[in-house]
């Protein structure tokens, strides 16, 4: 009896993805609810369990696009289990191993091979050592035009298979089968030329897709200003250590950000709003009473921005658990569907690479996003003695907007909100 592994259904929007690797090979044996793949969509990659256990049989290839629904494989149930959970055929390899063996000792000794040309052994070393050199039809003509060992050649196809355009880097790099360049002279080569290309993942893909249809549907200008960031910073240095023993978490920039933030999306709702269209298909302004702030996460596999559900109801404590729990499950790729989904606003923090300003990108269908970047101490006025020069540390904002709904003034204000509460810290407390 063969059980079928099928592709889970994602969620509404996920019709299809990529198999990006077989967590257990072909013919092996594996347990109930094991995971045998990894499947990558355009928002999440995800696991797929074993329905039963048996001995597995792949049906789609690492690399496949495979559709929801489909069959990928399937679980023969009765199969026994290897002893010592090794497969049935790798048990037969020691059995057959001794004959091997035997036939090999009465076999004649081969002669020992006979001395090549200095020049042959200095020739570079093929591609699979003691293997043929695979290489397309075009690749193989091409390289015998000009003289080329494939061999020498680093391919970039399937299982290192050369083509055409490999051979074609190689010969741009000036260097013969030989060692010598076109003109006859010895080739210099300072270091590789070679060309590396790799698979675009289909996570890498969507948001390439979002970030230019965002450029291109989108009105989006950019507002700058400055904060400074003693009145925060010293709060953390007085608090720290007493809120990280009360609460479990460190104390963070996030959670005044976000604070900040959304006392500015209260005070100005269409930077909380986005352009949607009715049941007629015409265009309308949607505006939230909540505030679903998305945190852009740099994880391995791409640029993620899970969601902070009404984070107009979070503490501090809250704020910062949530921003914490959320980047670990982006680093471990274990962030779902709904955490990605549906926020309102987003907050951007190049300032952890060390970016001192930028013009962030709109995350559709959202209309503004809040660029934070790194603090640097800087000459300003001393607020507190006009006229006075003082060293402050200063982060230079930004917001990127969707001009279509949200006006300048608007978008300054906003902006001077969060300025406000950042430097002044208690008006978040008395929600002024």
């Amino acid at each position: 009896m063969a059980t079928q592994i099928v592709i889970p259904e994602v969620g509404e929007s996920i019709t299809s993805g990529v198999i990006a690797a077989w967590s257990v090979a072909d013919g092996e044996y594996v347990e109930r609810d094991q995971t045998v793949l990894e499947l990558e969509t355009d928002k999440i990659t995800m696991e797929v369990p074993a329905p039963a256990a048996g001995v597995i049989k792949h049906s789609a290839a690492e690399g496949d696009e495979v559709d929801v629904g489909s069959v990928v494989g399937e679980i023969d149930e009765s199969a026994e289990k290897p002893a010592g959970g090794a497969p049935a055929a790798a048990e037969a390899a020691p059995a057959e191993a001794p004959a091997a063996q035997a036939a090999q000792e009465s076999a004649p000794a081969a002669p020992p091979p006979a001395a090549k040309p200095a020049a042959v052994a200095a020739a570079p070393a093929p591609a699979a050592a003691g293997g043929p050199v695979h290489a397309t039809p075009v690749a193989e003509k091409m390289a015998g035009e000009h003289g080329i060992d494939l061999g020498s050649v680093v391919g970039t196809g399937a299982g290192g298979r050369v083509r055409e355009k490999d051979v074609l880097a190689y010969i741009q790099s000036g260097v013969t089968s030989n060692g010598a360049t076109s003109n006859g002279s010895a080739a210099h080569v300072s270091g590789s030329r070679s060309v590396h290309q790799e698979k675009m993942s289909r996570l890498r893909q969507s948001v390439a897709n979002r970030l230019v249809d965002a450029q291109h549907t989108a009105a989006m200008l950019t507002t700058f200003n400055e904060v400074d960031m003693s009145a925060v910073m010293n709060l953390r240095k007085r608090y720290k250590e007493d809120f990280e023993k009360k609460h479990g978490v460190g104390l963070g920039f996030m959670s005044f950000f976000v604070s900040a933030a959304v006392q500015g999306l209260k005070s100005f709702p269409l930077v909380n709003g986005f352009i949607a269209d009715d049941d007629s298909g015409k265009p309308v302004i949607q505006t939230h009473d909540y505030c679903d702030v998305a945190i852009a996460v740099a994880s391995p596999k791409g640029l993620v921005v899970p969601v902070l559900r009404n984070a107009e109801d979070m503490s501090f404590a809250e704020i910062e658990s949530g921003v914490k729990a959320l980047a670990v499950k982006a680093r471990d790729g274990k962030l779902t569907i709904e955490e990605m989904t549906g926020g309102t606003f987003t907050i951007t923090n190049g300032g952890i690479f060390g970016s001192l300003m930028s013009t962030p990108i709109l995350n559709p269908p959202q209309s503004a996003i809040l660029g934070m970047h790194t603090i640097k101490k800087r000459p300003v006025e001393d607020p507190d003695n006009p006229g006075n020069i003082v060293l402050r540390p200063m982060m230079y904002l930004a917001v990127s907007y969707d001009h279509r709904i949200i006006d300048g003034a608007e978008a300054v204000q906003f902006l001077v909100t969060i300025k406000n509460c950042i430097e002044n810290p208690e008006r978040m407390l008395m929600d002024v």
